[in-house]
């Protein structure tokens, strides 16, 4: 339905940031989380670039938190995951795959601890929500959960710590990887942590409520003018190219962290409590059947991948690519793909079904390019 508009809703909600993403130009918006989030600003090729070079302001606000407050938080959060949160501080955040009884993939968040027993799950799409307050519900545990008003927003991009020093101070270049800190905006307290939806490096700000969404929005333009800020968004090209996963299109409740390549975030043995712990005790004794693999594709660019296009050996079926698109840097189309054990191996050579027609130069790379 190429050209198709989006009629609005009150179902379809507008962000703190809304009003600036619209006068920055935005061309295309996808729905997340009930939300608008933009996906192009000039092109998704022009919009790789700057990002590449200078610096970006995204309104990520579609990042919606699940708030889990009370004596029973930390059990809580840990029901959810397969990391072990034991040894997690107020300040840190933590990448948890949230997982059902059966081990699969609900989301694959970022989980903010404020205080030991006040948490923020940051989400990608789903409604995570109500999988936790039915945990929570079930188990009858003494805690709140809700979706606060809370709208993160993103500054990414090489001159991510410039632009936010320029507003901030320069105390926020002290903030480390995966960690946060409190810091004053007009008289409002802020959640800024070093994390993002991008490998260029940067930061996410968690504005509670709406009074200061397009302040913040309009001071971090002014602040970055001499920095060439422009608006952005999370990129197609640059996500693939860095290998950062996209629930729902690389991953869903049907495959394991295993199989999406983070079982380095599962400490099944000791994350006691983990409502999928031993479906996952079982994956990781037999070890994952197909597994998330970085696939370059030779020839013209490809199309929008808005489908699963199979991956084929011979006559036979081996996987699937989820994500693909053209990469300018790198000269080839970049894809992300589920591949069986038999033909992940570095190097294996397949064959693609396209919509239009079959492509028999994937190949299945060592790592992703970023």
């Amino acid at each position: 339905m190429t050209g198709a508009l989006i009629s609005p809703s009150r179902r379809l909600r507008r962000t703190p940031f809304s009003d600036g993403v619209e006068a920055a130009g935005v061309k295309a918006y996808t729905v997340y989380n009930h939300m608008l989030l933009p996906t192009v600003f000039r092109s998704v090729e022009e919009d790789y670039r700057h990002l590449k070079e200078a610096v970006q302001v995204w309104d990520v606000a579609c990042e919606r938190q699940v708030e889990i407050r009370g004596p029973d938080a930390a059990r809580l959060v840990q029901m959810l995951t397969p990391r072990d949160l034991r040894g997690m501080l107020p300040g840190q955040c933590y990448y948890v795959p949230i997982v059902d009884e059966t081990g699969g993939m609900l989301n694959d968040p970022v989980a903010v601890k404020i205080a030991e027993d006040r948490w923020w799950i940051s989400i990608a799409d789903s409604d995570l929500l109500q999988w936790v307050k039915g945990v929570a519900y079930g188990y009858r545990l003494d805690v709140l959960v809700d979706e606060p008003d809370v709208s993160p927003l993103a500054v990414q991009g090489p001159k991510a710590d410039d632009l936010m020093a320029k507003v901030f101070g320069d105390r926020v270049r002290d903030i480390r990887f995966f960690r946060f800190d409190l810091f004053d905006f007009l008289g409002h307290e802020l959640v800024i942590a070093r994390s993002g939806y991008s490998k260029q490096g940067g930061f996410e700000i968690y504005v509670e409520g709406t009074e200061i969404g397009m302040p913040l929005w309009n001071a971090l333009m002014e602040a970055g003018k001499e920095l060439d800020v422009h608006a952005g968004c999370p990129n197609l090209i640059e996500r693939i190219e860095g290998g950062l996963l996209s629930y729902g299109n690389d991953m869903t409740d049907e495959n394991t962290p295993h199989e999406c390549g983070l079982g380095r975030f599962c400490n099944t043995h000791t994350a006691i409590g983990c409502v999928g712990r031993d479906a996952l005790l079982r994956v990781a004794q037999e070890g994952p059947i197909r597994q998330i693999r970085a696939i370059e594709i030779d020839g013209p660019a490809l199309p929008g991948c808005d489908r699963l296009w199979q991956l084929r050996a011979g006559e036979q079926v081996v996987g699937r690519v989820s994500s693909a698109t053209w990469s300018p840097d790198f000269s080839t189309n970049v894809a992300i793909g589920m591949v069986r054990m038999t033909h992940w191996n570095a190097g294996t050579e397949l064959a693609v079904e396209l919509p239009d027609g079959t492509r028999r130069d994937a190949i299945v790379k060592e790592g992703f390019w970023l």
